[in-house]
């Protein structure tokens, strides 16, 4: 007999982290800490002092490149750290909906992929829905139900 495994076991996730997986741990925690209200006060206080020494140090062109490369170093890194983080919510919302499209009785598991069609078959596949729903709003204004499933409080 089969011995039945659950998904984790199936997916070879369990107790392994690569490089990749410490960086997205770390983009994930760098990213929550970067939108925290404290970092935010940190910011404006970094900037507030620095403009409050613009007069001790003549509003130099140093004075000046000091703030313009912290600001650019800051930024260039908080990209990744965020198309990472990003990135790895799309795709868990992604493995969200195709459970729940999977596992829903009556549901075309060909639309679990549907974000690696091209364009154009995707504009194929919003027609087809723009149809539907059309067909659907036309039974709701006849007074019928759009759906095989029963209303919410009947």
């Amino acid at each position: 007999m089969k011995k039945n495994t659950n998904v984790l076991e199936t997916a070879n996730v369990l107790g392994r982290e690569t490089a990749a997986g410490m960086f997205g741990r770390f983009a994930k925690a760098s990213s929550s800490a970067m939108g925290h209200p404290l970092s935010f006060a940190a910011a404006v206080t970094a900037i507030v002092v620095w403009a409050l020494t613009g007069p001790l140090f003549g509003y130099s062109d140093t004075w000046q490149l000091v703030i313009n490369t912290a600001t650019t170093i800051v930024t260039f890194l908080m990209v990744f750290l965020i198309q990472n983080t990003q990135n790895r919510d799309n795709a868990a919302v992604q493995l969200k909906i195709d459970e729940l499209i999977r596992s829903t009785k009556g549901a075309h598991t060909a639309l679990l992929d549907l974000e690696e069609l091209t364009e154009d078959d995707l504009n194929r596949f919003r027609m087809l829905y723009e149809k539907l729903a059309q067909a659907g709003r036309k039974k709701v204004r006849q007074g019928m139900r759009d759906t095989g499933t029963p209303e919410l409080g009947r």
